[in-house]
């Protein structure tokens, strides 16, 4: 099989390239080719400016007649942007740059101006002193004064340098330095200090609201201990009695032992209550007649003696009620109304 790419092509033995025709192309025959605007330019038709870099596929030609030390110049056609009018340059290899032709106006070029403007200036007086000795002579005083004029300047500058060099900056540099650092150490320890006061009055604050609580721990305690070391709260209704009937039984009456029932039962406090359960028998009144008055007195006194006497007998010994627990104020209540029955 024979190569897909093939390099190499086949000459015959007999092949003559003297025999093969040549190509007669016009000497003025132009190129199209791809290339980038070399300068800024606007448009002398419609004002459109066309920057630097812009690219164009523009048509390229020799220039006939005209070359620089042998070297062929060439000239471009480009179009506007805009107006599509034509726009031509051509290479400049003595100032090795582009030349503006036809079309546009080039942009900025005021860099390449005074560098014109300086060499005409120097050709003039080249000129000028090539046949005239005493133009020569003022030249060159003209010269050495603006020298010396410059010589001046210059010693000026460096005096100024001097002077500023007497000034030793890395030192103030390291003076700054210094004083920035004492005073960052002089906030740290301020703010070291203030902040070991606000933890003192803290912990300060801190020691008197635990001792107040301790306190109130203590107190609520303490009350805590003499409520559990008195009586069961039903023990309320056992000692809650009447000052009467303490009274009634200062008289020499003994009091009497309470049983543990009695405690968590209680008991029946009050006149009112006992009062609705016993009823008193009343004595039978006699009724006399007036004439025998002092007949009559007599055994009234021994009938109400009796039931005084039974009446104190009685006040010694303590009532049972219903429940089971004794009352003292039901004798205290006997005594009082037997008292005023004998009056």
């Amino acid at each position: 099989m024979s190569e897909r790419k093939v390099l190499n092509k086949y000459y015959p033995p007999d092949f003559d390239p003297s025999k093969i025709p040549k190509l007669k192309l016009p000497k003025d025959r132009q190129y199209v080719v791809r290339l980038m605007a070399p300068f800024n330019m606007r448009c002398k038709t419609c004002g459109e400016y066309i920057y630097k870099g812009k690219k164009f596929n523009a048509r390229k030609e020799t220039v006939q007649n005209e070359t620089y030390m042998g070297l062929p110049i060439f000239r471009f056609y480009i179009k506007c942007t805009r107006c599509l009018a034509e726009i031509t340059f051509k290479t400049d290899p003595e100032n090795t740059d582009y030349a503006m032709e036809h079309g546009a106006t080039r942009n900025f070029q005021a860099e390449k101006l005074i560098e014109e403007e300086e060499k005409r200036i120097q050709q003039e007086r080249e000129e000028e002193e090539l046949n005239n000795p005493m133009k020569v002579l003022e030249n060159r005083t003209k010269d050495s004064k603006l020298e010396m004029e410059v010589l001046e300047n210059l010693q000026e500058l460096k005096e100024l340098n001097q002077r500023q060099a007497l000034v030793d900056f890395e030192g103030m540099i390291d003076q700054y330095r210094e004083m920035e650092k004492r005073e960052r150490e002089r906030e740290k320890e301020e703010d070291e200090r203030e902040m070991k006061e606000m933890l003192e009055r803290a912990l300060v604050k801190r020691l008197r609201e635990s001792d107040s609580d301790s306190e109130t721990e203590e107190e609520s305690s303490s009350k805590q201990s003499n409520k559990s070391s008195s009586d069961k709260p039903t023990d309320i209704l056992t000692t809650d009695k009447p000052t009467e009937a303490e009274g009634a039984s200062a008289g020499g009456a003994k009091k009497a032992k309470v049983e543990s029932w009695e405690r968590s039962v209680g008991t029946l406090g009050g006149k009112g209550a006992l009062g609705s359960l016993v009823v008193r028998k009343k004595p039978a009144v006699t009724v006399s007649k007036p004439s025998s008055v002092t007949e009559t007195a007599a055994p009234a006194a021994q009938t109400d003696s009796k039931p005084a006497t039974t009446d104190s007998t009685d006040a010694s010994k303590p009532i049972t009620t219903q429940n089971g627990s004794s009352s003292l104020s039901l004798l205290g209540a006997y005594s009082d109304s037997d008292s005023n029955d004998s009056e």
